[in-house]
Order: structure tokens, then C-alpha cells, then sequence
């Protein structure tokens, strides 16, 4: 497989913006990346984007897509807890990305919420910007006070369950996007999948947790590279996609399991947590600052730095840089292992962050390979299996 450069990459556009509108958070959960891991560059930025920042990223994002001809972007307000920017300083980002764009680029906005500050105001606003609301929560009570509680220790479940509520009313339907789960092997998988699905989400999405082969994620430390290791994660996820798999009917649909079939079939990923794919968005901080992938902070503490500035430089100018570039390069950025395997073209390599050892950068496989080979590897078999048995039948119906 040919070797990549940054150049090469460079021309393909940006067509999604992560824009950091709180840098703070009102819970302190233990597993969160943006206040426990390697960079705390958090401490540094101011705690809420300036509406001249806002203004100055909308610019830039209309730009981009005036250059690149898209008649479509994707804007979402991230954090910290961005809710924490209050409805007026939300109302004015969305106002202002919308006005950027003009009538030629279609805005799509969504916005992930520990759900804890989701009033009716917020949800008013939400359905009148067509606003795809997340709600990050790990399952139920115990699994979710396991790491989402606040600074003092306390509880945080009651009220993001209410924040839940809200949300699936009937009214807000349409800007339900689903519930974000962190996996943690220490809660049973099934448990944690039937207290998701209670709150009736469009979507789920399993979130492993971050972490490398330096900072190594909770249960992998002293785990050697490649598939013959022990695989806690990937036998969590098999519980919970059989279970999923093998319903009457689809109560709900998991984005990494939706992501891994649609890669077998021939089709394309979902998420940068699985598959070859080019990475479609950036980050925005602040102060205004672009950075590659928010996961790269747990590598190290310029790990998703680019030293670029809405202020200084084009969304151009950002794709090339090594924080932001070899993700966009699929397979070919890859280290020689992964570049031997069977299943690369759907695992991709999994995240590229997950792929980190210090003085080596990221040239080997993800901290989780092992996890992930059985995880695809078990879906493949349940998919051929049925498309078999599927074109039995239709033989058979046609003799």
C-alpha cells in the first residue's frame, strides 16, 4: 500500500464543524476526555465562545463550502456542556451560522447535552432551528453514577433522565437524535442496553472509552498488539449486538453496528470509530482555535493541536496539518499490521487516537484491535449467514 502525504488530502472538503461553545461542564464525570486526559488546554480558553468567535466561524464555515461548492454543512455545539452558553448565546450561534450560509447551504444542527439544562426554552429553540439534540448517559442508575456525577460526588441520574424525558415528548420527536452510552465492561451489557432503549431513542451510540496504548483504557493495560489477546470490550458489544440482532423488530438503531453491516455490504461508515472513511469535520475551541479530533487530547497535550485560528487561517489551511491530515488518508496511513489484516477494510483501524504509542505515534494497531477484530468478525458471520439463508430461500421460491 502506497505511502500517503499530507497534500494529497488535502483537497477533499470539510463538511462538518464541531464548535466548542462552553469550554465547562456542570458534572465532573471521571471518563470525560476533555478535562482528565493529557491536554488541559481547557483552563486556558475562555469559558464561553465570544459571539465575534461565533461569527468569525461562521464565516469561515460559509466559506468553505462557497469554495467547495457544498450545498450542504453540519454544525455541532459541543462542549464542556453547552448548554451551560445559555439560550441566548445558543440562539445567536445558530442565528449566525444560518445567516453565513445564506440561501445556497442547507445548516444541519445538532448539539450533545449531558441533558441536565434542557428546558422547554432550549427545546422551543431546538424545534425552531431543526436542532438534533444527544444526550450523553451510560444506562441506568448504578451504571451511570458509575462516572456522570457531579464535582461534590453526587448524583447526576435523576436529572438527565429528566432532561430525557423532555426531550421524547411526543412534540420533540423530530429532534431526537439519541442517547450517547460510554462503555464500561463493568456494567452488564444487557442491563445497560434494555435501560437505554426505555427512553425510546431513534439512536444509540456506544462510545468505547478513550484511551491508547500510553494511557491505556480501564481493563487493557499490559494488552499486547494484534487479535490474540483478551477481548472484554468486543465480548460486551456481542452481547448487546445479538440481543439487538436478533429482535422481532428494530427497537432502535446503534450506529457502530449499523456502521460495521453497511461496511460488509460494500456501503461506507457512520462514525470515525470504525472503517476507512475520510473524517469529515473538524474542531473549533473557544477561542477559536481548529483542532483535529476531540479523542486526540488523550495522546498527549498538543495531540489535537494545529497552532491555526479562525482568526489566522482558512478551513483550507487546517486540512493539511498533521493533527488533521492523517486521519483523512484511510488506509493507506496505517501501520503494517493493520495493513496485513483481513478485515481492515471495515475496521479501518478503528480510531485513530486509540492507535497512539508514545514515540511511535500511531502506527499500530488501535488499543482495542483485538476487541474490534471479534466484534467484526462476529457480525460478519451473523450477516453472510442470513444473506445465505436469504438466497436459499429466494433459489428455492424461484424453481
Amino acid at each position: 500500500m502506497a505511502e500517503w502525504s499530507a497534500e494529497e488530502y488535502s483537497g477533499s472538503p470539510i463538511s462538518e464543524l464541531v464548535v466548542k461553545l462552553h469550554e465547562r461542564c456542570n458534572l465532573s464525570c471521571d471518563h470525560c476526555y476533555m478535562y482528565e486526559a493529557a491536554d488541559q488546554h481547557w483552563r486556558s480558553r475562555p469559558v464561553t465562545m465570544a459571539a465575534a468567535t461565533v461569527d468569525r466561524v461562521a464565516a469561515r464555515m460559509a466559506e468553505h463550502a462557497t469554495a467547495h461548492r457544498l450545498d450542504r454543512v453540519r454544525i455541532v455545539l459541543h462542549g464542556g456542556e453547552p448548554l451551560l452558553a445559555g439560550v441566548d448565546g445558543v440562539e445567536h450561534a445558530l442565528r449566525a451560522f444560518r445567516a453565513a450560509a445564506g440561501g445556497a447551504v442547507r445548516v444541519a444542527f445538532g448539539i450533545q447535552t449531558n441533558g441536565i439544562l434542557l428546558d422547554d426554552d432550549f427545546l422551543r429553540l431546538f424545534r425552531r432551528y431543526d436542532v438534533r439534540v444527544g444526550i450523553s448517559i451510560d444506562g441506568n442508575r448504578s451504571a451511570n453514577d458509575r462516572h456522570r456525577r457531579y464535582a461534590n460526588g453526587r448524583s447526576s441520574y435523576d436529572e438527565v433522565v429528566r432532561g430525557i424525558d423532555r426531550l421524547a415528548r411526543p412534540e420533540n420527536h423530530a429532534i431526537y437524535g439519541g442517547l450517547l452510552c460510554t462503555v464500561d465492561v463493568a456494567n452488564d451489557p444487557i442491563d445497560t442496553y434494555e435501560s437505554l432503549l426505555a427512553h425510546r431513542p431513534p439512536r444509540v451510540d456506544l462510545l468505547l472509552p478513550h484511551g491508547n496504548w500510553t494511557f491505556p483504557p480501564p481493563g487493557l493495560a499490559g494488552r499486547g498488539p494484534g487479535p490474540d489477546q483478551p477481548t472484554p470490550y468486543g465480548d460486551w458489544l456481542i452481547a448487546i449486538f445479538d440481543r439487538w440482532y436478533d429482535a422481532p423488530r428494530r427497537e432502535t438503531g446503534i450506529r457502530l453496528f449499523t456502521s460495521i453491516i453497511d461496511l460488509i455490504l460494500g456501503g461506507a461508515s457512520d462514525t470515525e470509530a470504525i472503517g476507512p472513511g475520510i473524517p469529515a469535520s473538524i474542531v473549533v475551541e473557544s477561542d477559536g482555535a481548529y483542532e483535529g479530533n476531540d479523542a486526540l487530547k488523550t495522546t498527549s497535550p498538543d495531540g489535537a493541536a494545529t497552532g491555526l485560528s479562525v482568526f489566522t487561517a482558512t478551513i483550507d489551511e487546517v486540512v493539511g496539518h498533521p493533527a488533521v491530515s492523517p486521519a483523512r488518508a484511510g488506509l493507506a496511513s496505517l501501520g503494517p499490521t493493520c495493513k496485513a489484516c483481513d478485515l481492515v477494510t471495515v475496521c479501518g483501524g478503528g480510531l485513530r487516537a486509540h492507535r497512539f504509542a508514545a514515540g511511535e505515534g500511531f502506527t499500530r494497531p488501535s488499543v482495542f484491535c483485538a476487541d474490534l477484530y471479534l466484534l467484526v468478525a462476529h457480525i460478519r458471520a451473523r450477516v453472510t449467514a442470513d444473506l445465505h439463508a436469504r438466497l436459499a430461500v429466494s433459489g428455492q421460491g424461484a424453481r
